[in-house]
C-alpha cells in the first residue's frame, strides 16, 4: 500500500467564543442575566455601573463612553479570537457562571420558604402537650400523611409497626391519637378517605348549622350517590324536596376535599417582564425593561492605566479583564437587540390579540417569525423560552403566542389558543343541570366557521383541565 498526500476542500461550522457567550446570555432568563451580570461586576474590575449623574473622569472632562486606552501596535488587543478556543485556553480568570455565590446577597435568595403541611402539624402537636409515648405515636402518624392530607396507612398498620418500639401498646391508644390528630388544622386532616374527611369537617361545624344532620348521613352513607350527581336517588332515599336536597349540597360544596393543599412547599417563582407592551398614539409599542440589565460601561480610570505599555503581570491581566468587558457589553447589547427585534414582530403578527384577547389569537409558529427576521429557528426558540412580555392583557410568555392551527369553513386557519378560549367561554357559561358534551361543543364551533373534531375538543378541555361534562354537572 503506498502512501500519497491529497488535498481536500471543506467547509466546517465552528463557533467562536465571543458567539458562543453570546448565545449563552440569549436563552438567559431575566433572573439569570442579573446573577450573571452581579458575576462579571465582581470579576471583572473594568466593568462598573454607569451613573449618570458622575460622566466625568479625574481631569473633570464630562464624556458619554470613556476613552479608549492608547496602546501600541504591537500590544494591541485583539478583537476576536482564533476559532475553535474556549475561554480557558486563553484566559486563567474565567468568571464564573454555576450560580450565585453562597455569601450572596440578593433578596431572591433570602426569601422563606412556605410552612409545609407536616411541619404545620407537627407545630400544633408540640402545643397540644402530649406524654412521650403518645408524642412518638403522633409524630408517626404525621409523617405518614401525604401531601394531600390523607392518611396513607390504616391504624391497624400504624399499631403493628409501632408495637415493636412501644412496650404494651394498644389499638385504643393509635385510635386515640388519630382522632386528636384529626382535629387539628386544617380540617379533615388525616382521613383515610372521603367520606371521613367530610365528616370531620362537618362535625367540627357548630351542632346549630343548618342541614348539618343531613349532610353528615350523605357523606356516610350516599356518597356514592352524590359522585355519581344522582338528585333523584338522594331525594327518594332522605325524602327531601328540591329546596331541602340544594341547602345539603351547598353546605357540602363548603368542604375541602383536599385538605392539605392549603399548605404548598413549593416557593413562589417570580416573574420579572422582559419587555413592556403598551400603546401609543394608536399604536402599539415595545420597549425593554430597564431593570433587567443595568447600563454598564469601562471603567475609565483602570483602563487608562493600559496606556503603560509594559509587560508586567498587572498590566497583561488588566488588558485581559478589558478585552472580556468588552465582548461582555457586544453580548448584552446584541442580546437586547434580538430580543427587541423578536418582541416587536410577536407584537405586530398578535395585535388582533392585544385589542380584543385570546379568542383572537392568530395562529403562528416559530418559523413565522424565523423567516421574517432572517433569523434561525434555533435563536428564536432561545429567545422565546423564559422571556416574558408585559401586556395591557397580563404578562405572558413569549412561546404563549406561538400556537398550532386549525382550518375555517372560509378556507382560512384558526389557533389553538383562540379555539381553547372558545372552549373555555361556552363551558363558562353553560347550564350546570345540562353542560355541554364535546360533541356539541364541536358542533358549536363549526357554527362558528371552525372545523374541529370532538376528540380535538377532548384534547384541548383537558390541556386546560376543565372535567368532562358528566364530571361538571352539578345537581341543582
Amino acid at each position: 500500500m503506498k502512501q500519497s498526500l491529497q488535498l481536500r476542500l471543506g467547509q466546517q461550522l465552528t463557533m467562536t467564543p465571543q458567539l458562543q457567550q453570546a448565545i449563552r446570555l440569549l436563552q438567559l432568563s431575566s433572573i439569570e442575566l442579573k446573577q450573571e451580570i452581579q458575576e462579571v461586576l465582581e470579576s471583572n474590575i473594568m466593568l462598573e455601573l454607569a451613573d449618570e449623574d458622575r460622566t466625568s473622569g479625574q481631569d473633570g472632562n464630562t464624556s458619554s463612553a470613556p476613552e479608549e486606552p492608547r496602546t501600541k501596535p504591537s500590544e494591541s488587543i485583539p478583537e476576536e479570537l482564533p476559532l475553535d478556543v474556549g475561554w480557558e485556553d486563553v484566559y486563567d480568570n474565567v468568571y464564573s457562571t454555576l450560580g450565585p455565590d453562597e455569601s450572596d446577597s440578593d433578596f431572591l435568595f433570602q426569601r422563606s420558604t412556605p410552612e409545609s403541611l407536616h411541619e404545620h402539624l407537627e407545630w400544633q402537636m408540640e402545643m397540644a402537650h402530649f406524654s412521650e409515648r403518645d408524642a412518638i405515636i403522633a409524630t408517626a402518624i404525621i409523617d405518614l400523611i401525604k401531601p394531600d392530607g390523607y392518611l396513607e396507612s390504616s391504624v391497624e398498620e400504624i399499631h403493628r409497626n409501632l408495637a415493636q418500639q412501644l412496650t404494651d401498646l394498644e389499638l385504643d391508644e393509635v385510635q386515640a391519637v388519630l382522632h386528636q390528630i384529626q382535629n387539628f388544622d386544617p380540617a379533615g386532616v388525616a382521613a383515610s378517605n372521603l367520606s371521613e374527611c367530610l365528616a370531620i369537617q362537618l362535625r367540627q361545624l357548630p351542632e346549630d348549622t343548618p342541614w348539618r344532620e343531613q349532610a353528615l348521613h350523605i357523606v356516610d352513607q350516599h356518597l356514592e350517590a352524590l359522585g355519581k350527581q344522582n338528585a333523584s336517588a338522594l331525594k327518594k332515599n332522605l325524602e327531601l324536596d328540591d329546596r331541602q336536597l340544594e341547602g345539603i349540597l351547598e353546605l357540602i360544596r363548603s368542604l375541602n376535599p383536599r385538605p392539605g393543599t392549603a399548605f404548598d412547599s413549593e416557593e413562589a417563582q417570580y416573574v420579572i417582564p422582559d419587555v413592556f407592551v403598551f400603546k401609543q398614539n394608536g399604536r402599539w409599542e415595545v420597549s425593554l425593561n430597564p431593570e433587567i440589565a443595568p447600563k454598564l460601561r469601562i471603567n475609565p480610570f483602570y483602563s487608562n492605566m493600559i496606556k503603560r505599555a509594559d509587560r508586567s503581570e498587572d498590566n497583561v491581566s488588566m488588558k485581559t479583564h478589558l478585552q472580556e468587558a468588552r465582548w461582555f457589553l457586544r453580548s448584552l447589547q446584541s442580546r437586547s437587540e434580538t430580543l427587541l427585534r423578536v418582541a416587536r414582530c410577536i407584537v405586530d403578527r398578535q395585535k388582533e390579540f392585544l385589542e380584543h384577547g385570546e379568542i383572537a389569537m392568530k395562529p403562528m409558529i416559530l418559523r413565522d417569525v424565523a423567516e421574517e427576521l432572517n433569523m434561525h429557528e434555533s435563536t428564536i426558540s432561545r429567545v422565546t423560552t423564559n422571556k416574558y412580555m408585559h401586556t395591557p392583557n397580563g404578562i405572558y410568555e413569549f412561546k404563549f403566542f406561538f400556537s398550532s392551527h386549525v382550518s375555517t369553513q372560509s378556507g382560512g386557519e384558526c389557533s389553538a389558543t383562540a379555539i381553547k378560549a372558545f372552549i373555555k367561554e361556552l363551558v363558562e357559561h353553560e347550564n350546570p343541570a345540562k353542560p355541554l358534551s364535546d360533541l356539541k361543543i364541536a358542533a358549536l364551533l363549526q357554527e362558528k366557521g371552525i372545523n374541529v373534531a370532538r376528540r380535538t375538543v377532548a384534547k384541548y378541555r383537558e390541556s386546560m383541565h376543565i372535567p368532562s361534562s358528566s364530571q361538571r354537572k352539578r345537581l341543582l
